[in-house]
């Protein structure tokens, strides 16, 4: 997570804040808080102790148990608001579908994400138990047409506060469903407005080239939308490959060696690589998250050129992200593989997701389940007026020049190698700094 803290939150109210939070949990489970100095801190090293402060504050969330302290999340709430200094009043927030449609709903600016997502699937018609099927996502639109997915908007985000203090016409935020297993589709297109969204969204997908399809099966899709036969063109994308993905801009990997150009996509419960080797041959593979051990985020300041090598100079810096994950590649041998990308975070928060739904499934849960509990403690708020998901345009004709390994190559020769660090990445990781994988323990020698 990147917003800014407020200078006042940096000097004063985080030990408090750490140590609320570590007297109730203890100090084995809540990460060690950044030293604070005594004596009052210069403009550089404010700047610093924000970066370790936010550093902390995503391993403290990404943490099972502390993620769902009400106490962790009132201090993020608060940070955040009076970083922009934006008072609790109510405003009007767009919202978009996969389709490009907007929706306006009206909220307050100390709304959280929860609360904004309410507000969405009531204006939708959505039904109470079908919300938890959906997510709210930050997305950045490119000047090729195409968009980056930020990050997944968490609990204790505050919607309008997180996109009004981008000051970009470029951010949007975007409705999307947010599970992996395809099997959770069956419930969604039950509905009338769930399976407009989840059509809105195949189309989508389908027209940005994150689902693969071929002149037969694109044939196959367009008939089925002259006819009006949603549930039946969504059946066909299901067996389409990387049907459900999410897909993130090109970067690095250092897999199978170093300085490897990638893209990777979320989906399946794995990571999907299509690198370009240095010899300009093109590769794919998985990694399933089942045989990830661990993983860790970690971030680094990286000058720009003609910059210095001193993070702590005035020299404008670029921050680094990169996703590292110990791999069971075989029976006896762990690998640590490591992706240099802005959108480590996301990536990392996909892992988190894929992680909880297999334990979720695991325990004989559900998302279904998990809702009917949520509505015992009282339905949601409905809206007084509705709107309808307007159905997508028919598919445009196959493109030749979209053919995949065109497309792959084109974009990974963009990738810029700046700031590429060149150390090992396993000998960086530090054992405190681990997202451990709950689900990993299930695996067997068959698996393998």
């Amino acid at each position: 997570m990147h917003f800014s803290i407020p200078e006042t939150e940096v000097r004063s109210d985080e030990n408090g804040s750490s140590y609320v939070i570590k007297k109730e949990y203890g100090n084995n489970v809540v990460p060690a808080f950044p030293p604070k100095k005594i004596f009052t801190l210069t403009p550089a090293e404010v700047d610093q102790r924000r970066e370790q402060l936010e550093k902390y504050m995503q391993a403290v969330r990404q943490d099972p148990i502390l993620g769902s302290s009400e106490m962790f999340n009132s201090f993020l709430r608060k940070a955040q608001q009076e970083t922009q200094q934006i008072p609790t009043e109510e405003v009007q927030l767009e919202i978009y579908l996969s389709n490009g449609q907007k929706v306006k709903v009206n909220i307050l600016t100390s709304d959280q994400t929860e609360d904004v997502l309410e507000a969405v699937a009531s204006k939708l018609d959505l039904p109470d138990e079908l919300v938890g099927y959906f997510s709210l996502f930050l997305v950045q639109e490119r000047g090729d047409g195409g968009c980056t997915y930020v990050r997944k908007l968490q609990e204790f985000e505050l919607p309008y506060v997180s996109i009004t203090s981008l000051h970009s016409p470029d951010y949007r935020i975007v409705l999307r469903k947010s599970y992996w297993d395809t099997a959770y589709d069956s419930d969604v297109m039950d509905d009338r407005v769930g399976l407009n969204l989840l059509y809105a969204q195949t189309v989508s997908d389908i027209e940005r080239g994150w689902i693969l399809v071929n002149k037969e099966q694109h044939r196959q899709l367009k008939s089925l939308q002259e006819k009006g036969s949603k549930k039946e063109f969504i059946r066909l994308a299901q067996t389409l490959k990387y049907y459900g993905y999410i897909k993130f801009d090109p970067c690095i990997t250092d897999f199978p060696e170093k300085g490897c150009h990638v893209i990777v996509g979320a989906g399946n419960n794995e990571l999907n690589f299509h690198v370009k080797l240095p010899s300009d041959q093109m590769k794919e593979g998985s990694f399933k998250v089942t045989r990830m051990r661990c993983w860790r985020v970690t971030s680094s300041q990286v000058p720009v050129a003609n910059g210095t090598a001193n993070p702590s100079s005035s020299s404008k810096c670029d921050v680094k992200l990169e996703l590292a994950f110990e791999y069971l590649m075989s029976k006896d041998r762990l690998q640590w593989v490591t992706i240099t990308s802005p959108q480590a975070i996301m990536m990392s928060i996909c892992l988190q997701s894929m992680v909880d739904e297999l334990m979720v499934k695991k325990s004989g849960g559900s998302i279904k389940k998990q809702m009917q509990k949520k509505r015992l403690n009282g339905s949601f708020q409905r809206s007084d007026s509705q709107q309808v998901v307007k159905s997508p345009p028919l598919l445009d004709s196959p493109d030749p020049s979209r053919e995949q390994v065109v497309k792959l190559s084109t974009k990974l020769s963009s990738v810029s190698l700046r700031g590429l660090s060149s150390s090992n990445s396993a000998s960086d990781i530090s054992g405190n700094d681990f997202h451990g994988n709950y689900s990993f323990e299930g695996i067997g020698d068959d698996d393998l």
